[in-house]
């Protein structure tokens, strides 16, 4: 089970709030945002990875500054935590989710550790919980203030945020509901729809939020700068922008086209 390290949640009353964890990574040059290759190198793709984590971060702590949410960040291995210094908003907290506890049936790989996490979090007394990836930096908070709604309301259903690549940026759900994370085919197109079917399979209402786009490869990349520049009222993601400046990405993509 995924085991919440760093400075100790004190509320008085965890059932109020929605935990959002982040899925990531330590950005590290050939560990992070290998997808990204060739399009830039291995250095540039792990500086792209640390401030896409510190715009998502700062998104959910703009969202707890308007509703009761707390921020996570789920990472594996231990051992690595010291390697997020710097990289993530205040307050944010971080939780083990090495998918290494007893799982269920059909859960493994990708899925362990969305289990995992889901499952410690709710087993300290969070009303909710919500997984989110970190690929995503220019997210309007406005779809996690929707999500936190949804699921403070009451009945049980689950929240599922739909990424444009078939997959999906955000689950959540008041319940560690095992069928969600059991037997999906993960990093393929279907990822949402099988959870769909898994949602509707178990009986439970779905509430879908917008569709929002991924940053994992090229194109994805190319479009995250056009993104940028229209100023679409997404996350206005000024890390993520430092990042682009300080390297010249847009000047270099552009070459290299």
């Amino acid at each position: 089970m995924g085991r919440p390290r760093g400075r100790a949640v004190m509320s008085a009353d965890l059932g109020a709030h929605c935990a959002i964890a982040v899925m990531a990574k330590v950005p590290q040059a050939g560990r992070s945002k290998t997808r990204l290759s060739p399009t830039v190198p291995p250095e540039t793709a792990a500086a792209l990875s640390a401030a896409f984590l510190r715009d998502t971060t700062e998104n959910i702590a703009l969202a707890a500054a308007r509703a009761p949410i707390h921020a996570y960040v789920a990472y594996a291995p231990a051992g690595l935590e010291a390697l997020f210094d710097g990289h993530l908003a205040a307050g944010t907290r971080l939780v083990l989710a090495d998918g290494s506890g007893e799982m269920p049936p059909g859960i493994a790989g990708f899925g362990s550790c969305l289990f995992d996490v889901t499952r410690a979090l709710l087993a300290r007394g969070y009303g909710a919980v919500c997984v989110l990836n970190s690929d995503g930096p220019t997210l309007p908070t406005d779809y996690l203030l929707r999500a936190q709604a949804l699921l403070a309301r009451s009945g049980e259903r689950v929240v599922l945020g739909p990424a444009e690549d078939g997959g999906y940026y955000l689950l959540g759900m008041k319940r560690a509901h095992a069928a969600l994370f059991a037997g999906v085919a993960w990093s393929t197109e279907d990822v949402a729809e099988q959870t769909r079917a898994r949602i509707a399979g178990a009986g439970l209402e779905l509430a879908q939020l917008p569709a929002w786009f991924d940053v994992d490869d090229g194109p994805s990349l190319l479009r995250l700068l056009r993104t940028l520049d229209a100023n679409d009222g997404g996350h206005p993601a000024p890390a993520t922008r430092a990042v682009i400046e300080r390297l010249g990405l847009r000047e270099r993509l552009a070459a290299a086209a």
